[in-house]
């Protein structure tokens, strides 16, 4: 009994136990943590929030390059129409001068 009614730390000076100081310490994170578990694999340097901000800038990018691919499409066609009107004449041309009426 005597050794279940010892306090379990024991200093020069005993102190009561409701005075002692019940010290935890805060759990840190490192610069960029976010809290999420460690991911394993090909991915393991990246967490959640990182993947996702990745994903999304990889989205804006695709985005941007589409609508400028749009925007060449547009600009093609405008130049085969103008090439086409170009023939046009040029056939009208031709056949003003009498070379294919021979």
């Amino acid at each position: 009994m005597q050794s279940l009614s010892r306090p379990i730390l024991q200093t020069k000076a005993p102190t009561p136990l409701l005075l002692r100081a019940l010290t935890t310490t805060p759990s840190t994170m490192g610069a960029g943590d976010t809290g999420a578990p460690k991911a394993r694999g090909f991915l393991a340097e990246k967490d959640q929030f990182q993947r996702r901000e990745a994903a999304q800038e990889a989205m804006y990018i695709r985005r941007q390059e589409m609508e400028k691919i749009e925007k060449l499409r547009l600009k093609m066609k405008e130049s085969q129409r103008h090439m086409a009107e170009l023939d046009k004449h040029l056939e009208e041309y031709a056949k003003s001068q009498g070379g294919e009426q021979n």
